[in-house]
């Protein structure tokens, strides 16, 4: 036992969890331990919508600088929450091995992480004006957007500890309370917002600072509410989660650092990828980018139940890889395949069926100013028609991948085919052969196939590569 552990302490877990074997029972445990996280995905999406929609009040030019700060601030947290988030990988694999002491390890130490990456990156976000200026953006929505994110800078320590939390709840198949808790926020967000952005109930009329601030306190109050039931529940108060916190654990602080890092550089990747496609699209006009936002928010909605089944494969595959279950950890990732491809069936076929009606719900179809939006949109939808079974499967095999901690190769496998593929293609069809958008939306599918391809043959050979324990 080391010298951060209490010496009272059982350092096995009983084995509780275990399963019997069996495809029907592995898809129902699937089930319930996806579909909150897939809610609790839409939840958050609902989030920053509510922000969004409620910047819009404020008028065009608060909107404008508000979208470029949480822009900024979200790219680089997203990489950072994709980091933290390897903690459910490993809590499952300690819980397949019923290492109580693994658990707590990786719980302290998942903390740790989070708020040294948050110490690292705050500073950096806080030369937002500097770097936005850098790249040629408009002073005065720079100056908005650097009151917004000074204020909601400090979000970033309650924000990775709380995904510490929900990853340590996911690895324990907890799932539930996360929703819940996801859609309190909602409301306290929304509150706080009207409060603060608008000077209602005798607070001061802080605009965007206002969205900052209630921001800062959506993601405090969520974590703190977290961290109560999971300090709280009878469930885990035997693992003595914050006893000696203040001692390192230098060995596993740098395991979830070389299992997290490829996985937040894997995300950005992707984030990245697209993000260089909205460019593409701006520079080909302003048609093509309100038709690029509205056919990848469809696509982006499509993605929150994969990525739902994702995160509980990453449980599942995990918990069988501590328990050296070589037959369970391929149950666990291909039903979590047959799933995920059975409903980007369905999303695939209404973007293909019905993407003029689809993308009629976010630009109005009586204005005639919208009609080659409309058309542009509705083109870009079937393509990401075609794509959601390579996006489903590439998501998939991810966090399939992930439960057996294989994330250095999967992340060199994204950044080629999102860098070295997708784009170019993107590039050469859209721009050298006119295809114009309907070319850059090919490109994204020529990345997210690619990928998609190599990763589910990686896991299909996850034996004969010595991914899983005895094999």
């Amino acid at each position: 036992m080391t010298s951060t552990d209490h010496n009272a302490t059982p350092t096995v877990e009983p084995a509780s969890f275990a399963v019997p074997p069996g495809w029907g029972h592995e898809l129902r445990q699937t089930l319930a331990l996806a579909w909150p996280l897939a809610v609790a995905q839409l939840a958050q999406n609902a989030l920053l919508t509510t922000d969004v929609i409620m910047m819009g009040w404020l008028g065009p030019s608060a909107l404008a600088a508000g979208s470029l700060a949480t822009a900024f601030l979200n790219t680089f947290l997203i990489g950072a929450i994709s980091m933290v988030g390897a903690v459910a990988a490993l809590v499952a694999q300690d819980r397949g091995r019923r290492d109580i002491r693994g658990v707590r390890r990786t719980f302290r130490q998942g903390l740790w992480v989070a708020i040294a990456l948050a110490a690292i990156l705050v500073p950096l976000l806080w030369q937002i004006r500097p770097i936005l200026l850098a790249l040629g953006q408009d002073p005065a929505a720079v100056l908005l957007a650097e009151s917004y994110v000074h204020q909601a800078v400090p979000l970033l320590f309650p924000a990775l500890m709380l995904i510490v939390l929900r990853s340590f709840l996911a690895a324990f198949q907890d799932t539930r309370i996360v929703l819940v808790i996801t859609v309190v926020g909602i409301f306290v967000n929304a509150g706080a917002n009207w409060v603060l952005m608008f000077g209602n109930l005798g607070f001061p009329r802080l605009e965007l600072q206002g969205a900052a601030l209630a921001t800062l306190i959506v993601n405090t109050f969520m974590m703190l509410l977290m961290a109560a039931y999971v300090l709280t529940h009878r469930r885990y108060r035997r693992y003595h989660l914050l006893g000696r916190f203040w001692r390192p654990d230098w060995p596993r602080f740098f395991s979830l650092l070389r299992v997290g890092a490829p996985i937040g550089l894997m995300v950005l990747a992707e984030v990245g990828l697209f993000t260089a496609a909205a460019l593409l699209m701006g520079l080909l006009g302003t048609d093509e980018l309100a038709a690029h936002a509205v056919a990848l928010q469809c696509s982006s909605l499509a993605f929150m139940l994969p990525l739902g089944l994702s995160q509980a494969t990453t449980v599942r595959v995990g918990l069988a890889y501590g328990r050296k279950d070589r037959v369970a950890v391929g149950r666990a990732g291909w039903t979590s395949l047959g799933l995920t491809l059975a409903f980007m069936c369905l999303t695939a076929t209404s973007f293909l069926v019905f993407p003029t009606v689809i993308v009629g719900l976010f630009l109005d179809p009586a204005n005639a100013g919208n009609a080659q939006a409309l058309a542009l949109a509705a083109a870009y939808l079937g393509i990401a028609g075609l794509f959601q079974l390579a996006d489903g499967a590439q998501v998939s095999a991810a966090g399939a991948l992930r439960g057996l901690t294989d994330t250095t190769m999967p992340m060199v496998i994204a950044l080629i085919g999102y860098w070295a593929v997708g784009l170019p293609v993107a590039y050469v069809l859209g721009f050298v052969f006119d295809l114009r958008g309907v070319g850059v939306w090919i490109g994204l599918a020529a990345g997210l196939g690619l990928v998609a391809v190599v990763l589910n043959v990686r896991f299909a050979l996850r034996d004969r590569l010595g991914l899983v324990p005895g094999a």
